[in-house]
């Protein structure tokens, strides 16, 4: 029998040998985050909001280091939720461990933006308002 996503027991009720990976939905396969510089100008601030007008991309800050985040599937990713190229899976994989994984569900990013209008809203509230610039949507040109 095989475990499901929707039977996920508590880390700590593991049994020996069990897989955490059996009862997880592979979070960490369906993203990756890049840490990017700290924003600290409007110029820095247009390059977030740049690429928030990307599909399936946001921007988060953590422990004051901030990340490009793009919500994609691992193309080895399989339909049980595991690798299929454990065995020769990139380094960044091997090294991961579950030790600290989003197991839990319980991650709270300290800032989390999906749209340039929030970045925008943000670095207005950070730097104060354009000299001369206001936030146009991209629609607003045509």
């Amino acid at each position: 029998m095989t475990a499901t996503v929707d039977k996920k027991p508590p880390r700590e009720e593991l049994k020996p040998g069990e897989v955490l990976c059996a009862y997880c939905p592979a979070k960490c396969c369906r993203y990756f985050a890049l840490p990017i510089d700290t924003p600290d100008c409007w110029a820095d601030f247009e390059y977030i909001r740049w690429y928030l007008l990307h599909e399936r991309a946001s921007v988060f800050i953590e422990e004051d280091c901030w990340y490009l985040l793009v919500h994609t599937k691992c193309k080895h990713l399989r339909d049980d939720n595991l690798c299929d190229c454990y065995k020769t899976r990139p380094k960044i994989c091997r090294d991961y461990t579950t030790k600290n994984c989003e197991y839990e569900d319980e991650w709270v990013y300290d800032h989390y933006w999906e749209t340039p209008e929030q970045v925008e809203e943000y670095a207005e509230a950070v730097l104060g308002p354009r000299k001369g610039h206001g936030f146009r949507s991209p629609r607003s040109r045509l």
